[in-house]
């Protein structure tokens, strides 16, 4: 997977040569000109998931926020359907000023190109402002498993199997099930929903024996007694459920699996204006107001710009990768 990235010019000087380096040095002052007077008007911020999620609040977080900075209106359109691909389409035909900006999660870029046939925007569309944020998620159990550790759960999967729903084909959680079957051996059984709530009522009801899902929607359940909390995907405890171990504290290291939350604009989008928006995200995303969201969403900053961005992208979308072909998941 690859973003964009700046070229690099020739030191020869021959006529074309020049008039090629006049012409760009004209449009680097055109381009430093219009960021100088970045934002002149409104920002859309399209959020390629429904409102309510995580990303819809870190979107809506950083707008109220960035309006004040900026002085000029910051809206949040909600563009969800097809596991974010309506929305980051929407963006990535933009006009690449920065005054349309794309808040969505890893996966659409991590995982859509590998499992979507004719996608409609390729990863090299787009450039990160940043990697704002992650989340684990919570390996959930039905009580009636009698499941207490995740050592309870590999051994029943490496016998009769176990099944597990998610949020849906390609999510997150679906993800997660099958890097447990490859780095473990488990039979698992996938049953995709359509988000994460009726994921969570399958658990409840018993339809299935567990799952792999957001934390903040099974740990009430967990605290109420009607799910068994397992273990958590992050790399470092849940600040929502501190008692639960990681996956790696339990005995499953190469088994992380975290969400990235991320802004994106297009490609050809100058300079300037990105790094006018990675410094106004940066001091958006330290506010104590905003900080305090994150926590209460279980996630945790990351900051991440440039080149560290486009690497972290990459690592995961190499990682998913690799699962999905051998499980050849895909989504027609």
């Amino acid at each position: 997977m690859t973003f964009a990235s700046r070229p690099l010019f020739s030191t020869r000087f021959a006529p074309a040569a020049c008039r090629a380096v006049v012409a760009a040095g004209l449009a680097l002052l055109a381009g430093a000109a219009a960021a100088q007077a970045y934002p002149a008007k409104q920002i859309s911020f399209v959020n390629n998931f429904p409102p309510g999620g995580p990303s819809d609040m870190i979107a809506r977080s950083v707008a109220d926020v960035l309006q004040k900075r900026f002085s000029q209106p910051v809206v949040v359109e909600n563009k969800p359907g097809a596991a974010g691909n309506i929305g980051a389409t929407q963006v990535a035909r933009s006009k690449p000023d920065g005054y349309t900006v794309l808040i969505g999660i890893d996966t659409t870029f991590t995982v859509n190109p590998h499992i979507y046939k004719g996608m409609p925007f390729k990863p090299a569309d787009f450039r990160p402002i940043m990697v704002m944020a992650s989340s684990g998620l919570l390996v959930g159990a039905h009580p009636s498993t009698g499941f207490k550790t995740m050592a309870d759960l590999v051994a029943a999967g490496k016998g009769k199997g176990v099944t597990f729903s998610s949020a849906g084909a390609g999510s997150p959680g679906h993800l997660a099930a099958e890097l447990f079957h490859e780095a473990t051996g488990m039979k698992i059984t996938h049953v995709p929903y359509k988000g994460n709530t009726p994921a969570v009522t399958a658990i409840l009801s018993g339809e299935v024996n567990g799952g792999v899902l957001a934390t903040p929607g099974l740990l009430p359940h967990v605290k109420a007694g009607k799910v068994t909390a397992l273990a958590v995907t992050s790399r470092q405890r849940s600040t929502l459920a501190p008692e639960v171990p990681t996956v790696a504290e339990a005995g499953h290291k190469g088994l992380e699996q975290e969400v990235l939350y991320i802004a994106m604009v297009p490609a050809a989008t100058p300079d300037a204006v990105v790094q006018t928006l990675e410094k106004a995200f940066a001091e958006a995303l330290a506010q104590p107001e905003v900080k305090q969201r994150l926590a209460n969403l279980d996630l945790f900053y990351e900051g991440l710009t440039g080149a560290d961005a486009v690497r972290r992208l990459a690592d995961l979308s190499l990682r998913y990768g690799k699962v999905i072909q051998a499980t050849g998941m895909k989504v027609e």
